[in-house]
């Protein structure tokens, strides 16, 4: 029966190919606007580690003095060097990273290439495994050689491809800012959305090409990047220069498995906080916060606004592209009542006679979700010609090629009923008398 009802469909849709073109073209503008925003603020609204996030907690203490030069009922967003060591040093976690951002120069073997500055991770040895960080070769360095402040280093693909051709560079010499590194490590494609882990450089910023030992970068007095937020006679650091004790200005994360740990973190923070303010480090009261990765992000509100903004009125302009095919349905259902109305003389039920108008609401829904999916695809063409951050993220995933086409045949059902209804309430007495 659903092959006739197609069948009948098509035949009732090629009669009159304007309004039928009206309808299509409606749909197709308010699926193709609907899915290119949608895209975009799905792109960017998501789990950059889906399977993990739920297990990585983000630590929140308040070293800030009464001053009142950092205001805020929230504990600042980064730690200090202190805190972060004294966090790192008490592996209360199953896995922990402190980490900075920062820039550095390379300085190829190659005389054909010129030097170039890179972005770096300067962090600890349990960023890789603690956030699944994908490796073609090697590995990445250990505990050990944190505290020993080894010249070891991890680098990118695109980095590797540039000056080792792809291949196998683990062993190699990776000069950096005057110092030799032995390379240990050579990542895959990984690009987290967003760049959860550290927001300060930027929340849709490429993944790093560098990693080096946190400790290391210190000792070198190598470039950072990022927020620094200083209190009392604190400053933020020139150059080479570190901040001083009384800045916030790393990064620290945590893993923590289940509920009962994340609790047993919590109360280890309040409890650190209340020793050190009986040291004299913190002039406040326990000020501490364990966000989980997402509630980090929604936090920070990493979606931009005028995504957020764009989406909503997409969605709009959909609505009112609906409204005008419930019009073109309406019409179009009700020019046919006489033939409607010999169907039911003929013994078709209002019911069967309902369920054929949907069917070809339903056509109409998934030939206009066609040519919303070809006008997707430009509009996020046409997003990712612009300057913002996160333009080279618009892509149309499995995801959202398959809520292209349900959205479009659902949301053209929907708009149908109306239409179908009205159409399945003509007496087919009348109809026949005036025929």
């Amino acid at each position: 029966m659903l092959a006739y009802y197609v069948q009948l469909a098509l035949r009732s849709l090629g009669r009159n190919k304007a309004l039928t073109a009206l309808m299509v073209l409606a749909v197709a503008l308010g699926i193709g606007a609907s899915m290119t925003t949608l895209t975009v603020f799905h792109v960017l609204s998501g789990d950059p580690l889906p399977g993990r996030s739920t297990q990585l907690y983000y630590p929140q203490v308040d070293p800030r003095d009464s001053g009142g030069q950092m205001p805020g009922k929230d504990p600042p967003q980064q730690v200090t060097l202190i805190d972060g060591r004294n966090l790192l040093q008490a592996r209360r976690a199953q896995r922990q990273a402190l980490m900075l951002g920062g820039s550095v120069p390379v300085q190829p073997d190659v005389a054909a290439i010129d030097p170039f500055y890179v972005e770096a991770r300067y962090t600890t040895a349990d960023f890789f495994p603690m956030f699944e960080v994908p490796f073609r070769y090697g590995h990445g360095w250990n505990a050990a050689d944190d505290e020993a402040k080894a010249r070891e280093v991890v680098i990118g693909p695109a980095l590797n491809h540039r000056l080792f051709g792809g291949g196998n560079s683990v062993g190699r010499e990776l000069r950096l800012a005057g110092t030799s590194y032995r390379i240990v490590g050579v990542l895959r494609d990984w690009r987290p959305v967003p760049h959860f882990y550290d927001l300060n450089v930027g929340a849709y910023a490429p993944a790093e090409e560098v990693f080096l030992p946190l400790e290391t970068a210190l000792e070198l007095r190598l470039s950072h990047n990022g927020s620094t937020d200083c209190w009392g006679n604190g400053n933020g650091g020139v150059g080479s220069t570190l901040p001083s004790d009384s800045c916030v200005w790393l990064q620290f994360w945590v893993q923590l498995d289940d509920s009962a740990k994340v609790a047993a973190y919590r109360d280890f923070l309040v409890h650190y906080s209340q020793e050190q303010r009986a040291l004299g480090r913190f002039a406040r009261a326990p000020n501490v916060r364990l966000p989980s990765l997402m509630q980090w992000l929604d936090y920070n509100q990493v979606v931009p606004d005028d995504v957020r903004l764009q989406t909503g009125l997409a969605f709009g302009f959909l609505l009112v592209c609906l409204v005008n095919t419930v019009g073109l349905m309406l019409a179009k259902f009700m020019r046919r009542a006489g033939e409607l109305g010999v169907r039911r003389a003929l013994g078709a039920s209002r019911r069967a006679v309902f369920e054929q108008l949907l069917i070809e609401s339903g056509v109409i829904g998934l030939v206009g979700g066609v040519g919303g999916l070809l006008l997707a695809l430009l509009g996020l063409w046409v997003v990712r010609q612009r300057a913002e951050s996160y333009a080279g993220l618009a892509q149309l995933d499995p995801s959202m090629l398959l809520a292209t086409f349900l959205l479009a045949v659902g949301a053209t059902l929907v708009a149908g009923l109306l239409p179908a209804w009205r159409a399945c309430q003509v007496a087919p007495a009348l109809q026949l008398k005036s025929n």
